[in-house]
């Protein structure tokens, strides 16, 4: 691989830390098609660390408030960040050329994958080449559930007959808006549901169950 080549660019993740006791990098890559992950080991960044000893070192020597104290934290700080990238690009390189030993990039589709989702013998991975066997068994589960769905369907349909579909079904109690699921009484107040029209007392005219008022005369029920 040549220098200036940076391979898997778009499937890793980025745990580095530039600053503090756990300064260094670290680099995880997945499959691209399982999503399986593989580490980097940590490499820590020496110059973080060494910056984090010598900013402690001068705190305690001219006193944290001191001015030289705060040059020289801002000294470190710039060589560390002057560093950075350098390292970072460096161990990254170093990380790439250990995870080339665990993925394979796809000739087709040009992921990266791990060697489980990986033909050898194709130079494919298992989206382009499925495994026939695995294809086959899974074909054959589909079969099975689309034909068992199929005859449930045959049986509900039968079932149905039995179901009185014609009859008007109250699914909100009239009396105190609870839910009744289609049931003849309410299950939170025990108001009978579907009941015939009373007659008002004012008018006599039919009024419905659950009005407030005689829709006829106005009248309060």
């Amino acid at each position: 691989m040549a220098d200036n080549t940076l391979w898997f660019s778009n499937n890793h993740r980025d745990y580095s830390n530039q600053y503090g006791n756990d300064a260094g990098f670290e680099f995880e890559f997945y499959c691209q098609r399982c999503s399986d992950t593989w580490r980097s080991g940590f490499e820590p960044y020496k110059a973080a660390r060494a910056a984090g000893w010598i900013r402690r070192a001068s705190n305690m020597a001219s006193g944290a408030a001191s001015s030289i104290g705060w040059d020289v934290a801002e000294g470190v700080d710039g060589l560390v960040q002057s560093g950075w990238h350098k390292a970072r690009d460096a161990s990254f390189k170093e990380a790439i050329t250990s995870a080339e030993q665990h993925f394979n990039r796809c000739g087709r589709c040009t992921s990266y994958v791990c060697a489980r989702c990986y033909s050898t013998e194709r130079g494919l991975c298992t989206n382009c080449a499925p495994d026939l066997a695995a294809e086959v068994e899974s074909a054959r589960t589909h079969g099975l559930v689309d034909a068992a769905t199929s005859r449930a369907r045959d049986v509900g349909a039968t079932m149905a007959a039995e179901v009185d579909v014609a009859t008007q079904k109250q699914l909100v109690c009239l009396s105190c808006g609870h839910e009744t699921h289609g049931a003849k009484f309410c299950p939170e107040c025990g108001a009978k549901q579907n009941a015939e029209p009373g007659p008002c007392g004012g008018c006599g005219s039919p009024v419905p169950t659950g009005s407030k008022f005689c829709p006829e005369c106005g009248h309060v029920q």
